[in-house]
């Protein structure tokens, strides 16, 4: 012999609301707990069964003194479906509304926009425009190292790569006379290590100087 089903959450809260209509009386918590068993509702759940109708205004509860009593009475049911029926049916009119708002948007902004030649043209004319306007915009950006405060900041950086490398260069002399009046026996290997030192800090400066000669070039 299979189990017997148990009872589904609205029919709980069906099962519940008849011991309200049966007898209009008001409950405890407590007794609702123990007359919902004679519906098929256990004890247990009997507390969220009656808060969901509450929450659904269809119970009402209310603090009498230290004590929470709950009732429901037929009526109830019926004001709250005519309320759910009432704002159901202004929802239906403010849609219908707003509908037509924009079916009337929707009939203005297509007026004046009727396929023409001249409309034809007219879109034509601008995908030219739009066109000739991204590539104005490819040509400049290819101008852009010719931008004077971008080739002022390069200038500027050239002024402080100048100005460090005359300091490391009276670095390296005052290095080299260190070295030389220390180490008198590695003269000759200390004297070619300066020559390459001298060589690469002169490269690093032609490159910058190559560098800047066409912006500046552009600019002038």
């Amino acid at each position: 012999m299979s189990k017997k089903r148990g009872l589904s959450l609205e029919e709980k809260r069906e099962q519940m609301l008849q011991i309200f209509y049966e007898n209009q009386d008001f409950y405890l918590l407590k007794e609702l707990e123990k007359m919902g068993p004679k519906k098929g509702v256990i004890s247990q759940s009997v507390k969220d069964v009656v808060q969901s109708l509450v929450d659904d205004d269809l119970v009402l509860k209310d603090k009498i003194g230290t004590s929470v009593y709950f009732w429901s009475l037929p009526s109830c049911a019926g004001n709250q479906l005519r309320t759910t029926y009432s704002k159901l049916e202004s929802d239906l009119s403010n849609s219908k509304k707003r509908y037509m708002e924009l079916v009337e948007q929707r009939d203005n902004l297509k007026r004046g926009r009727e396929d023409s030649d001249e409309r034809e043209d007219a879109l034509e004319e601008l995908k030219a425009v739009e066109l000739r306007h991204k590539k104005l915009k490819e040509e400049l950006a290819a101008y852009a190292d010719s931008d004077p405060s971008a080739l002022e900041a390069m200038k500027d950086a050239t002024e402080v790569a100048h100005s460090a490398a005359n300091r490391w260069t009276d670095n390296i002399f005052t290095l080299q006379q260190w070295c030389s009046s220390t180490f008198p026996q590695a003269k000759e290997q200390l004297e070619h290590m300066y020559r390459e030192m001298c060589l690469v800090l002169y490269l690093l400066s032609m490159e910058q100087c190559n560098y800047m000669r066409p912006c500046i070039y552009a600019w002038e």
